[in-house]
């Protein structure tokens, strides 16, 4: 077993982005908004990042705030707004009778589930991995890049083109009001 010191910033990095992630996902359970829940998500997705930085995986980070909160997210939100879902639903009618039983009794199996592993010490809490970066770490990032713009450049510059098509047909969708007629420039909304 590989003996690991905690610094006192390291473990106040880790609990701020651990508190982060909670107060994120509470958000995210507890908001009737959708759309205040998906910027939950974000405050949750900001904290994985910044455990990500703290163990020192740069990459991972970046590409957890770049895609996630910036694209997912986003996209998220434009499915909310096309939708036009808001908070004045009526959400007393519960259309599927079992699945607040259901729901409950998972949670109550996964509670029971940890708890017996923690009882047994059976949990790998990761202290055995070494941390810090890995050697030539520049040249793994280098590496990544040069694979996508060379080795897979036409797979992504399909998935770029699917993209633009899909934003494209998404704002020509949404230009038309709820009978189907398109939207005139002028038309005061």
């Amino acid at each position: 077993m590989i003996a690991m010191t905690t610094t006192w910033p390291d473990l106040i990095v880790f609990i701020a982005a651990a508190a982060m992630a909670v107060i994120g996902a509470l958000g995210i359970i507890t908001y009737r908004n959708p759309v205040h829940s998906a910027l939950s998500l974000i405050l949750t997705l900001l904290g994985v990042a910044i455990a990500f930085l703290e163990q020192e995986a740069h990459f991972l980070a970046a590409v957890q705030v770049i895609v996630y909160c910036g694209a997912i997210v986003v996209l998220f939100l434009f499915v909310i707004m096309f939708l036009g879902v808001d908070n004045k639903e009526d959400i007393s009618v519960e259309p599927l009778v079992a699945q607040r039983p259901m729901a409950y009794a998972s949670v109550v199996v996964t509670m029971v589930g940890i708890l017996a592993m923690l009882s047994r010490g059976g949990w790998s809490t990761g202290a055995q991995v070494a941390t810090g970066a890995s050697p030539g770490g520049a040249e793994n990032v280098q590496a990544v890049g040069s694979a996508v713009f060379t080795t897979y450049l036409f797979a992504f510059e399909a998935t770029a083109a699917l993209l633009i098509i899909a934003v494209v047909g998404a704002v020509l969708l949404a230009r038309r009001d709820r009978t189907g007629e398109l939207i005139s420039e002028g038309a005061d909304a």
